[in-house]
């Protein structure tokens, strides 16, 4: 069925999703057809680990656009959006927190972990 679904994108587009199964002869849905297209079988997707800068840049990314996840798959040519949140949540936020930063402030896991010994109480707290 990959095969099938390969040539008939190839040669015509995907145009609309729902039509694509009938018109390649498939028995799936388009929304089916439509995943395994963008995560799989695209020409231009990217196979393999992720090397040391686009791991960088996905937490550089994450602490600005937070789990906006095609947002940051945009910035990173040829990786999926799926993909990148796997690699966030198997391997990503347990190195940060080995490192000492919570992953979804970004922040010194000190400081989120108790951030009542940092604050100043006012009087009116006391009373």
């Amino acid at each position: 069925e990959d095969e099938k679904l390969l040539k008939h994108i190839t040669k015509y587009g995907h145009g609309c999703w729902s039509s694509v199964p009938k018109l390649a002869g498939l028995q799936r849905c388009g929304k089916s057809c439509r995943l395994r297209w963008i995560n799989y079988l695209r020409p231009d997707l990217k196979r393999g680990t992720f090397s040391q800068q686009e791991e960088n840049l996905i937490i550089e990314l994450h602490a600005v656009l937070g789990n906006r996840w095609s947002q940051i798959a945009a910035q990173l040519p040829g990786r999926t959006d799926n993909e990148i949140k796997n690699l966030w949540n198997s391997c990503i936020k347990k190195k940060l927190r080995q490192r000492g930063i919570d992953p979804n402030t970004h922040k010194s896991l000190s400081e989120t972990e108790n951030p009542d010994e940092n604050k100043v109480s006012t009087s009116s707290e006391r009373n």
